[in-house]
């Protein structure tokens, strides 16, 4: 099956290397409610500690292959976290400074993240801006030295309330500090094969001047800078992000329940986030409505790609779209712990979250016993899954990016 993001200008893959890292992002908006749901706001705040403690050291240390830069300064750390899922352009507008070798520094001129939880009270800013940052940012850090530490200068609740910028931290290394060990969830899943997924990177185009590499050090990094051939690698990465957030999460549910509620909360995550990326991405391509609009979408949705971890099939047939997931390695992880194992095994929400978004008319069948759905027109709209609607309370859910320039 042809690959439509090959056909994709390298303006519109740079546009949507900003609708990825978003989509990475809103994972957490659609998991975390179910947590509070089901274990309580001390067991939300203890599952996001370990899934971004387990899964960021190891997309990090993907990105920088991908992107050709090595190092373990300051700048090498923020540059990891310019393609973190957790850090998604303009949503999250950081702004970087970097000192020297050992120091530096960096604030949220806006959170996206805080104004979607600040409404809830300040239990939950707290949660967020302190119990989950404090730990995280330095797994983060110490992907790239161990001996890196970083430490608040003020953050929310914000004091007075409309204070700017939102944070504001610093970065230091230590050459005396004690190195942070590696987190055990992270460990656990740099075994997996989502973390060994091997991404080749296309053939470059002759006439595209764009970078292969990050070289320098650049605060105001767009993926305007790069060619079409390393954007194409750098979405799959950022997709195989997603897949690794979700697996931690998955595993830091089972570890405080069981294997059902991980199985359980894990489809009503994929599902809320599924339907929502959807939405936006129909929006992206300028779709209508019909099987050939729900088939585009589906083939660039980044819970199916990168296609090297997760093998799935879209065709259109005399106005039907049939859908199937195939044998790949996200279906082979030896449990359940993933996104397509959770459609294949526990049902299809997901997937038709997804096809509401961008046909709400459309019928959604599985075949018995297997990872197929077969989509036809309908004429009666479904309703919103629960799970797409909890999701979108997220300010980025209807979030509008700014244009960027190209760089070269």
């Amino acid at each position: 099956m042809t690959d439509p993001l090959e056909a994709m200008s390298r303006a519109e893959l740079a546009r949507l290397g900003r609708e990825y890292l978003l989509a990475g992002h809103m994972i957490d908006r659609a998991g975390m409610p179910y947590v509070v749901k089901e274990l309580g706001l001390d067991a939300m705040r203890d599952v996001a500690i370990e899934e971004w403690m387990s899964a960021s050291p190891v997309y990090t240390r993907r990105v920088r292959r991908a992107l050709g830069f090595e190092g373990d300064d300051v700048a090498t750390i923020f540059k990891g976290m310019q393609f973190d899922i957790g850090a998604p352009h303009q949503f999250m507008d950081f702004r970087f400074t970097v000192h020297d070798a050992a120091h530096g520094e960096f604030s949220l001129a806006s959170c996206g993240a805080l104004m979607d939880v600040e409404p809830m009270g300040e239990p939950f800013v707290v949660t967020m801006c302190h119990h989950i940052e404090d730990p995280t940012f330095d797994a983060t850090a110490s992907a790239t030295n161990p001996r890196a530490r970083m430490r608040p200068v003020h953050r929310p609740p914000r004091m007075p309330a409309d204070r700017l910028p939102h944070c504001n931290w610093l970065v230091e290394i230590d050459p005396n500090a004690e190195p942070l060990n590696e987190p055990e969830g992270a460990r656990w899943l740099a075994t997996s094969k989502a973390a060994h997924t091997d991404l080749r990177t296309p053939p470059a185009d002759d006439h595209d001047d764009g970078d292969t590499t990050y070289d320098g050090w650049d605060p105001d990094i767009s993926f305007e800078r790069f060619s079409r051939a390393t954007l194409l690698r750098l979405l799959d990465e950022i997709a195989l992000q997603g897949h690794l957030l979700a697996r931690a999460y998955m595993r830091a549910v089972e570890r405080r329940s069981d294997a059902a509620t991980a199985a359980r909360l894990g489809a009503h995550q994929f599902t809320g986030a599924a339907g929502l990326v959807a939405k936006r991405l129909a929006r992206f391509l300028g779709t209508g409505s019909g099987v050939d609009a729900i088939a585009d979408v589906l083939a660039i949705h980044p819970a199916f790609r990168p296609r090297a971890y997760v093998s799935s099939q879209v065709s259109t047939s005399d106005g039907a779209l049939t859908f199937a997931l195939e044998r790949c390695d996200a279906l082979d992880e030896g449990d359940r712990l993933t996104w397509p194992a959770i459609a294949a095994n526990e049902g299809g929400s997901a997937i038709a979250a997804i096809v509401h978004a961008v046909d709400p008319d459309a019928r959604v069948e599985q075949d018995s016993g297997a990872p197929v759905w077969r989509i036809t027109e309908g004429t009666e709209q479904a309703p919103v899954a629960e799970e797409v609607t909890v999701a979108s309370f997220s300010t980025g859910a209807d979030y509008t990016f700014a244009s960027a320039k190209l760089d070269r």
